[in-house]
C-alpha cells in the first residue's frame, strides 16, 4: 500500500497541525476560555494550570510549525507526566487508568520532535528544520 507514499512530508505537517491544534485547546479552555467548559479560570499555581500555560505557547508554536522541535519535546514531557501523576497509578492498562489519551499524545510528541515539522512549517520556511 504505497499510494500516500509520496504525501508523507505533507502528512508529517498535517500530524503537526492537528496535534497541536488537539493540545491547544486544553490551553484555550483554562485560559482564554475557549469554548466555555468546566476547566476555564485555571490557576498557574496548579499543576492543571502549569499545564495549560505550556499548552497554551507550545501548542500554538507546534501549530505554525516553530521551534518545532523544542516544542514537541516539551509536550511529550508533559503528557508523561500528566499520565504518571493522574493516570498510572489507578491501573497498569491505560484502558483502565483513562490515560491512553495522554500516553498517544507523549508519544506522537517524541516522534515530532525527532521528524520535525515538516514541509509546512515556519522551521522549514526559514531553514531551521
Amino acid at each position: 500500500m504505497d499510494f500516500l507514499r509520496p504525501y508523507a512530508a505533507q502528512l508529517l505537517s498535517v500530524l503537526r497541525i492537528m496535534s497541536g491544534l488537539l493540545v491547544l485547546q486544553h490551553g484555550t479552555i483554562k485560559y482564554l476560555s475557549i469554548p466555555v467548559g468546566p476547566m476555564n479560570n485555571a490557576s498557574p499555581m496548579t499543576m492543571s494550570g502549569a499545564a495549560g500555560i505550556i499548552e497554551l505557547v507550545f501548542g500554538a508554536l507546534l501549530v505554525i510549525g516553530l521551534f518545532t522541535r523544542l516544542s514537541a519535546f516539551v509536550l511529550s514531557g508533559m503528557c508523561a507526566v500528566a499520565y504518571f501523576y493522574s493516570h498510572a497509578g489507578r491501573n497498569f492498562f491505560p484502558i483502565l487508568n483513562g490515560g491512553e489519551l495522554a500516553a498517544l499524545y507523549s508519544f506522537v510528541f517524541l516522534y515530532l520532535a525527532a521528524a520535525g515539522g515538516g514541509p509546512w512549517s515556519v522551521d522549514r520556511a526559514r531553514g531551521a528544520d
